[in-house]
């Protein structure tokens, strides 16, 4: 493992256990050349994904580009960086037991949209908003209606309706 303050290529394992979750190893390691201490986790891929873009662009999947859009919604929420792992580690099981190499990225967002919901309604509606592209503010409505499971009112129940006040 390179050093990532001198850049030697040696690097000496001081101290290695399983992730709160058990789903990777975390290795605290010590560079013999500076001494300097970093922390490596090793996890366990089962397949090599590439994700296929709207535009027919192929990029390969990047783990910790998903957990950065996860983190960017759910900031300044009540929500523990475990249950984040949690989420993430299984979307990427999800998408890596599909059995297929290349992944469409509105199934990716589809995947992050039903772990948010069940996470954080108001980290739901931030990214869906990006996902979706929203443009105004009827859209957020409609989602926030289907969140709640309310029947957006049709033209003429808003007619029939006095005004609030």
């Amino acid at each position: 493992m390179r050093c990532p303050y001198c850049g030697s290529l040696e690097s000496q394992v001081k101290d290695s256990r399983p992730s709160d979750d058990h789903s990777a190893i975390r290795r605290r390691r010590v560079c013999p050349d500076c001494g300097g201490r970093f922390t490596t986790f090793e996890r366990v891929q089962l397949r090599e994904l590439t994700v296929v873009k709207r535009s027919g662009r192929r990029i390969p999947f990047d783990r910790d580009k998903l957990q950065r859009s996860v983190e960017v919604a759910l900031r300044k929420r009540p929500v523990d960086m475990e249950r984040i792992d949690r989420m993430v580690n299984g979307i990427v099981r999800q998408l890596e037991s599909m059995g297929e190499g290349e992944v469409a990225s509105s199934t990716v967002g589809e995947l992050v949209m039903d772990g948010l919901k069940s996470l954080d309604d108001v980290a739901y509606v931030r990214f869906a908003s990006v996902y979706k592209n929203f443009r105004e503010a009827r859209d957020f409505e409609d989602l926030i209606g289907e969140l709640t499971g309310d029947e957006t009112e049709t033209e003429t129940d808003a007619v029939a309706k006095p005004p609030r006040s």
